[in-house]
């Protein structure tokens, strides 16, 4: 196994996932639900950013050239989808704690696209595709999923912050997260139609 591109790998994926980042977020999402149901919630964001990440690696260019999708475009949608979920948590009109409700915050916008999103899935697509032998595959793969583990690690121990901030401290940290979750979707929306705009030039 190549250890100077696992450590590539792990980095820039982890930079990316931004696990600290990730846990005021989370824990805005899962805050009213019991401990059971969040500690799963962390498990299936986890397992399905995993999934995402592993399809496009192996998958990714073949299945966007079928579709007859450009990435800019998986960028804007995913920032769009962020942005319903931002107004949600800024308007406090966030469902119920429910086991449904665990299963969908999981699914979106946890599992992607915060965790799996445009920047890790475009990262891990570009190092397979400069992947030469076992070894560097090998390499990939590993770092991949100690990237994962690191993640679930700090979203399964992050219960304890709700003990500490209580009901009223998760009121407020929810519409701090619906802040940032705004920002970074409209970075998204905002990279992408720089990027139509680049690819509009150059091919004029």
């Amino acid at each position: 196994m190549d250890l100077k591109l696992f450590g590539e790998v792990f980095v820039t994926l982890l930079v990316i996932t931004d696990p600290p980042g990730m846990m005021p977020i989370f824990l805005a999402l899962t805050g009213p639900l019991p401990a059971r149901d969040r500690n799963r919630a962390a498990w299936q964001a986890v397992t399905l950013a995993l999934g995402v990440i592993v399809v496009f690696a192996v998958a990714g260019q073949t299945l966007l050239d079928y579709l007859h999708v450009d990435l800019p475009a998986l960028q804007a949608a995913g920032g769009l989808l962020l942005v319903l979920v931002a107004l949600e948590l800024l308007t406090g009109k966030t469902d119920g704690p429910s086991s449904d409700a665990t299963s969908n915050i999981a699914l979106v916008p946890l599992g992607t696209p915060l965790l799996a999103g445009p920047g890790a899935i475009v990262a891990t697509m570009l190092f397979v595709q400069q992947a030469d032998g076992l070894a560097d595959f090998t390499a990939i793969a590993v770092a991949i999923l100690a990237v994962m583990l690191a993640v679930w690690i700090v979203l399964r121990f992050s219960g304890g912050i709700v003990k500490i901030l209580r009901p009223g401290g998760i009121e407020v940290l929810t519409r701090i997260a619906g802040l940032l979750l705004a920002a970074i979707a409209v970075q998204l929306i905002a990279d992408a139609v720089f990027a139509f705009v680049t690819q509009y030039v150059n091919m004029t």
